[in-house]
């Protein structure tokens, strides 16, 4: 699938757990767990809540991104994210 193949990202919302609920323009939501990036490079700014808290949108729906220099594309987001199948409450899956 090429780059511009992917749905873009319509919304973002934080989650407790580190996690990132995705609603793309195709109508489908992802979780996007971001635990495994807390201890690579700039990603280890993920430990302050409130700088994960601050995720938006990029423009076009590109990604997301915190700063200019973090960031997650919405070809990753797509590939690595588990799709939405029940609902998401309070950050936890029922």
């Amino acid at each position: 699938m090429k780059t511009s193949d992917y749905p873009k990202v319509e919304t973002v919302n934080p989650l407790q757990g580190k996690r990132l609920r995705v609603r793309f323009n195709n109508g489908k939501e992802k979780i996007f767990d971001c635990h495994s990036l807390l201890n690579k490079g700039p990603f280890t700014a993920f430990k302050n809540e409130s700088f994960f808290r601050g995720v938006k949108v990029d423009a076009g729906g590109y990604g997301v991104s915190w700063s200019d220099d973090i960031d997650l594309s919405e070809s990753e987001l797509w590939t690595k994210g588990e799709m939405l199948n029940k609902k998401v409450e309070n950050g936890e899956k029922e």
